[in-house]
């Protein structure tokens, strides 16, 4: 007979946010969408769960490992809970929206839930909060994207920021353009994600020099694309160079002061990426706050955007903690007048219940501050 389980147990991979937490959290979702907000990008809220077929339609396929499904007891469909927004406000961009001009920019925030988590992730629910630049296949538009999600981080006073980009299409390009068939391919692409030069040049056929100089190309932007300048790449994939390049200037011309790195060959975590895609780093924190790219939005359109996802609670690690509350304990009558205009002056009120003594009250209950029989905040 299985023994009860403890009311305070969850599951692997989620947790109670208690009221320190959820309240910072609260707090680094609204300064997100208020700098969202301020660039243009108009809030959107999809479902935590829809029908199994939109959900893991068009971008959402390479999704369907992650996400947990159930059938629901009015439609008796099957129905998916969402593992990441970005497939849902690219749906609304085809349906709700596809009447909307573009280049359309949308925002969203919200939590997902994943089947599994990773070993530098091992948490299942995320918070998300993200944008999306839909409708317009340019350099500029992904700089801008990069750009918004970089500042959008700093506004939460971290420092020390990184971004790497890479082109998840690059070596599938390079593949194709060689001849070499799904078996090759696909050796190939294990050699790269393991970055084993050795095994890549068996792979590599005719082509060994080309993946091999593209897998060396990886580092500090400027030598990765003095690296891949000087290569002769076929047609498709030279352009995919000419256009990261053209997104690192305009991306340093707005962020002088953030380090920028080309991971040329990296693909992981990027399966419905299109074109340029990006991950955001900080010094000091484990794993990283955010990711990006281009791709398509299915549902039947010919349609590109760019977009990315920030992680609240990676965030939350590498943000600044923020002050504590002032906090004053309100004896019993005080006056609701009273209250209002301390709530107004940016004051957290604790009205007493009862006729407890106030000193004490007040510190038994965490405030920095009790009210005089003046009418004063009295510092604890």
């Amino acid at each position: 007979m299985n023994e009860p389980i403890h009311p305070g147990l969850l599951p692997a991979g989620l947790a109670d946010l208690l009221p320190h937490e959820a309240a910072f959290e609260a707090a680094v979702v609204a300064q997100l969408m208020a700098r969202l907000a301020q660039s243009g990008y108009d809030r959107v809220k999809p479902p935590l769960f829809e029908f199994e077929d939109s959900l893991l339609a068009g971008a959402g396929a390479a999704l369907a490992s992650d996400t947990f499904r159930l059938m629901d007891p009015i439609s008796q469909r099957m129905i998916g809970l969402r593992a990441d927004m970005t497939p849902q406000v690219a749906r609304i961009a085809a349906t709700r929206l596809v009447r909307q001009p573009r280049p359309l920019r949308l925002s969203y925030a919200g939590q997902v839930l994943r089947v599994r988590g990773s070993q530098l992730r091992p948490e299942r629910q995320l918070g998300q909060v993200g944008a999306e630049l839909i409708g317009v296949a340019s350099a500029a538009a992904d700089a801008e994207v990069i750009a918004l999600a970089a500042e959008a981080v700093e506004g939460l006073g971290i420092d020390g920021l990184s971004i790497d980009l890479t082109t998840p299409t690059l070596v599938p390009a390079v593949c194709r353009e060689l001849g070499l068939d799904g078996v090759a391919e696909a050796r190939v692409r294990a050699a790269i994600d393991r970055k084993d030069a050795a095994a890549l040049e068996r792979a590599g056929g005719a082509g060994r020099h080309i993946l091999g100089g593209l897998l060396a190309a990886s580092g500090p932007a400027d030598r990765a694309l003095e690296t891949l300048a000087a290569m002769t790449l076929p047609a498709i994939a030279a352009r995919e160079v000419a256009t990261l390049a053209e997104v690192v200037a305009l991306v340093r011309a707005t962020l002088p002061a953030v380090t920028l790195t080309v991971d040329p060959v990296e693909n992981r975590g990027f399966e419905y990426r299109t074109g340029i895609s990006f991950t955001l780093f900080a010094r000091g924190i484990r794993g990283e706050l955010g990711r990006g790219g281009r791709y398509e939005i299915g549902f039947g359109r010919d349609e590109t955007a760019t977009g990315f996802t920030l992680y609240t609670d990676a965030l939350q690690l590498a943000a600044p903690r923020p002050a504590p509350d002032r906090r004053v304990f309100l004896p019993a009558g005080t006056q609701p007048a009273a209250a209002r205009a301390l709530r107004a002056a940016g004051w957290v009120t604790l009205q007493a219940l009862d006729d407890a003594e106030p000193q004490a009250e007040a510190h038994r209950l965490g405030c920095t501050h009790r009210l005089s029989p003046a009418g004063e905040p009295v510092e604890i």
